[in-house]
């Protein structure tokens, strides 16, 4: 028998008008999903009863097995069962091997930059495993609601950069969700917990999961979400505290080689479950089989569990510092701490993020669920269940937007992670005396020449007043809303003519194509900084020799044979090296040819102001 969902009075949209939404916690060690009902947001179970899925695939050769069942058979079957795959996620294997603890898969070098695990069902990548995860819930959501979802909202840690919020997207998309937007996971606890609701002010999330850790610094002024700053470290969680007990049971146990894929899988599990058991009481007892057949029996204290942890705990309050330092806050300045992650139970991290906030954080919704939570209730927004303007949260712009200046280059007008909704307005200027028209290249990327990034659109600014080259204003405004659509408008100040175009800036760029973008703005920065000095040398270059061009055809008469030759040879000199490409010869062909050519100035000036004068005395003046 069908469920009827029932609402109190003016709780929920007529029937016909409300649309089925869902919010997702993509977590390192468990996932999520959550939905608005009668105006709640809650965790929906699976047929058992299970709100949390562990984040675990099992490749075999017939079938893939997602969570509970795939994490019991981790120990047995190690290489062909997934887990922590989010550490992964837009990352190259260069970035994979440098993660801490071990990890029990075999990476497959690849023609792709996003590396590749080996199972016995083929390689596989970060994406679709992530992707697997995803489908599991949405059929567990769609069971629950009893239709098919409209759109999802996806969490993801603030500091995840292009590569991995793409990565992302793409898991949801392959797993065939309707992704509404990617929601940093600081900004939906703290909606979960209200703060939206309350007064205005500083927001601390405090976001220790499986795999990763993150602090976010927020401020809600006038409903609006601002992440202020946020730090943390991709390589510090749950699983490095599960690993550091691990050390401890293979020291006490006199184990050396941990290159056993299965007994270090039992290992990790069994740190795992003790450090759980010592979040409620204050010892443990370990019994764990080893590979030569023997058992090892130990008992660990929280004393001695605190002690083994506490480099690690103390980590995370140096991103804390940075944080703060960055957002131009005092730790007493803040109103509220809130605490995500599974890991966050641990007593020792409570007390220590206490200690250092100096104020007791708030823990009252399960700090595994307070994240798909907080995404539900903006996917009820996004979907059209509630009133927009109850909510406004700001994603970022995966890569800078800028466009193009004289001589190839580019000019950022809207730098990378901005977030948006955002609008920057940037002044330009004619190159050329009478110049009339104007063309707009719209870009994206973070090199420093055209050929380098990603045309976006192209417009043109017509009917510019003719004047002398750099008298003219044109201000250039990029704009982009809350669903990443870029708008681009040209306007000439003296005149208001305008022209725009409106541009999808984003996303259709692949996780391994942003991620290309990026590795190569770091790798050719130097070069990049190098041939944008260069260019701007060749530009100045170009400018001196037409505004001198113009003054001698205009002038040319107030200099004698020898006085011309001597500015040609000049001229013809600064030519030649401007088709080289030493920066430093350029700069000095210019300073030689202003340098001949003062004299020739001078007069031209004398004469301007004599024109001038003619037929009025100073007095005038």
């Amino acid at each position: 028998m069908a469920l009827l969902q029932i609402s109190e009075p003016g709780q929920s949209t007529n029937p016909h008008e409300h649309r089925l939404a869902a919010g997702i916690d993509l977590g390192t060690t468990n996932s999520l999903v959550a939905s608005v009902k009668s105006g709640l947001a809650e965790t929906l179970p699976d047929q058992q009863g299970e709100h949390s899925l562990p984040s675990v695939v099992r490749y075999t050769g017939d079938n893939i097995i997602v969570g509970s069942e795939a994490k019991s058979a981790a120990a047995e079957d190690p290489l062909n069962t997934i887990s922590s795959v989010k550490r992964y996620m837009g990352r190259g294997l260069a970035d994979v091997n440098e993660l801490g603890g071990r990890r029990p898969y075999e990476f497959v070098n690849a023609d792709s930059a996003v590396p590749r695990i080996h199972t016995v069902a083929g390689d596989v990548s970060a994406v679709e495993v992530s992707a697997e995860i995803l489908k599991t819930l949405k059929t567990r959501a769609e069971a629950s609601l009893g239709d098919a979802l409209t759109g999802v909202v996806i969490t993801v840690p603030a500091y995840f950069d292009d590569a991995q919020r793409q990565a992302t997207k793409d898991a949801g998309k392959l797993a065939g969700l309707n992704v509404l937007r990617l929601l940093n996971e600081p900004t939906a606890a703290a909606v979960a917990y209200g703060l939206d609701k309350g007064a205005e002010g500083v927001i601390a999330v405090y976001d220790l999961g499986g795999g990763t850790f993150d602090i976010s610094i927020l401020r809600l002024n006038k409903g609006v979400f601002e992440v202020m700053a946020t730090a943390g470290n991709t390589s510090l969680g749950g699983d490095d505290l599960d690993y550091a007990v691990a050390k401890w049971i293979m020291d006490e146990a006199g184990i050396e080689d941990d290159s056993s894929h299965h007994q270090m899988r039992r290992l990790m599990r069994t740190a795992c479950n003790a450090k759980e058991t010592l979040s409620k009481q204050n010892s443990v007892e370990i019994n764990i089989k080893l590979d030569n057949g023997s058992n090892w029996n130990g008992s660990l204290s929280l004393e001695k569990f605190n002690e083994l942890i506490s480099p690690l705990v103390q980590k995370t309050l140096l991103p804390c510092r940075r944080a703060l330092r960055d957002a131009g806050v005092e730790a007493t300045e803040v109103q509220a701490v809130v605490m995500v992650g599974g890991s966050t139970r641990v007593p020792l991290v409570r007390s220590k993020v206490e200690e250092f906030f100096q104020q007791q954080p708030l823990t009252d919704i399960d700090p595994d669920t307070v994240v798909a939570m907080g995404a539900a209730i903006q996917a009820d927004v996004l979907v059209g269940n509630k009133a927009e303007d109850d909510l406004l949260l700001l994603d970022v712009i995966p890569l800078s937007l800028g466009l193009e200046t004289m001589g190839g280059l580019v000019e950022k007008v809207i730098s990378r992670n901005t977030t948006i909704p955002v609008a920057r307005a940037q002044d330009f200027t004619t190159f050329k005396d009478g110049q009339t028209a104007m063309s707009i290249h719209v870009l994206q990327g973070e090199r420093e020449l055209v050929s380098d990034c990603r045309s976006l659109g192209r417009f043109a600014l017509h009917e510019i007043p003719a004047m002398v080259a750099g008298a003219a204003r044109i201000r250039v405004t990029f704009q982009v809303d809350a669903d990443g659509l870029l708008s681009v408008t040209a306007r000439e100040e003296t005149t208001g003519v305008e022209s725009g175009i409106e541009v999808k800036p984003s996303y259709g760029l692949t996780d391994t194509e942003i991620e290309t973008m990026l590795r190569d703005s770091i790798e050719y920065a130097e070069g990049d900084v190098a041939a944008r000095m260069l260019r701007e040398q060749q530009v100045e270059a170009e400018r001196v020799l037409e505004a001198l061009e113009a003054a001698l055809d205009e002038d040319g008469e107030l200099l004698n044979t020898d006085e011309r030759q001597e500015i040609d040879l000049a001229a013809n000199r600064l030519i030649e090296l401007s088709k080289g490409s030493e920066v430093r010869a350029i700069k000095e062909g210019i300073a030689e040819l202003d340098k001949v050519a003062t004299e020739f100035v001078a007069r031209r000036m004398d004469g301007s102001i004599k024109k001038a004068l003619a037929g009025h005395n100073v007095n005038e003046f």
